[in-house]
């Protein structure tokens, strides 16, 4: 096929590791994962499911931490690498548009998008239930909470990198208040961050590959390729043993993102670690997050592993579009529009 690349910003000094001799799939693990390991800060047990970004000529990033307590909430780090990070011991502050206090009870599993001139942090909440808070910030000082953008229950809800049509563009998947054993992916708009409607299905779960069969979920910001929008996802299947979490790929149409150009049947990435097989919770990969290159095509990819650690795999968006058209199937009427 011919060349596919990223639609954005050079990004030189990002992360990466050529893929090793003998390796299978189109996405390899760095090879000194986990990034992130237990205990990482005084008073935080373990960080994973968390987003990165750049900022400046530093990265940012926005972590999902326990405490001892297991009561999660989010901490800032900084690192020059982006994976040596310095995170910081307490919680991210945040405040209201009239600058009072407004933190949330819990806030889990991370995104950080930069739409325009702002940063956005875009987290699992608890409001009434399970349900996706916003936040944006210019300077990672002052960061304002926004209105939750749908009732509960929801979770995943992850924005895109620029508007479409002048809108907002997020996706999510409505669940329930416990360990959704359910779930496919939506997309919705808003002109303001306050009012959210032109709702649409996007993908279902399930389709040929028994690892997406009892839920998905989207992973980090849709990245803009020329043929299409990249999107990695989560992907769950239930054994004896449990659920088991996977990363699949998938591509979205640039001007109709309900629309589903291409779904790869396979994952790209499954637990075989040991970090990723045991932890708090066993057999999880969890992308959150990614940094990539426009001029070379480098993608680095962020996951929480086993809801313990932090790891980083590489791929480029040639061997990854390619294995994704490849390994294309189409699942229910994920090629429609996504209204009935």
């Amino acid at each position: 096929m011919s060349e596919v690349r990223i639609i954005g910003e050079a990004l030189k000094n990002m992360p990466w590791q050529e893929k090793p001799a003998g390796a299978q799939g189109p996405v390899w693990r760095h090879q000194q994962n986990p990034v992130i390991e237990r205990n990482p800060v005084e008073g935080i047990s373990r960080i994973f499911n968390s987003a990165v970004n750049v900022y400046g000529d530093q990265f940012v990033g926005v972590f999902r931490a326990e405490s001892p307590n297991s009561r999660p909430q989010l901490h800032l780090g900084w690192s020059e690498d982006a994976l040596d990070w310095n995170i910081h011991k307490e919680p991210i502050e945040f405040v209201n548009e009239q600058g009072e206090s407004f933190n949330p009870r819990s806030a889990y599993d991370p995104r950080l998008v930069k739409v325009e001139d702002e940063y956005y942090i875009i987290w699992c909440t608890d409001f009434y239930g399970a349900a996706i808070g916003m936040a944006r910030t210019k300077d990672f000082k002052t960061f304002v909470r926004l209105g939750n953008p749908f009732l509960p229950f929801n979770r995943n809800g992850v924005l895109f990198p620029r508007k479409i049509n002048d809108n907002f563009i997020m996706l999510s998947r409505p669940s329930d208040s416990g360990h959704t054993p359910f779930g496919d992916i939506f997309i919705s708009e808003s002109p303001d961050l306050v009012y959210w409607g032109k709702h649409k299905h996007v993908m279902s779960r399930g389709g040929y590959g028994w690892w997406q069969n009892v839920k998905i979920g989207g992973g980090p910001a849709p990245i803009e390729t020329t043929e299409g929008w990249l999107m990695f996802y989560h992907g769950v299947t239930g054994t004896c043993n449990g659920f088991v979490y996977s990363m699949g790929v998938a591509i979205l149409d640039i001007n109709e993102p309900s629309k589903v150009k291409y779904r790869c049947q396979n994952f790209v990435l499954t637990p075989e670690e040991w970090y990723e097989e045991r932890g708090f919770v066993n057999n999880v990969v969890f992308p959150c997050a990614t940094l990539h290159d426009a001029e070379t095509g480098k993608i680095a990819i962020y996951y929480g592993a086993a809801d313990t650690y932090v790891g980083v795999a590489y791929t480029t968006v040639q061997e990854i579009v390619e294995y994704c058209i490849a390994n294309h199937e189409q699942v229910g009427e994920d090629a429609e529009l996504g209204l009935i």
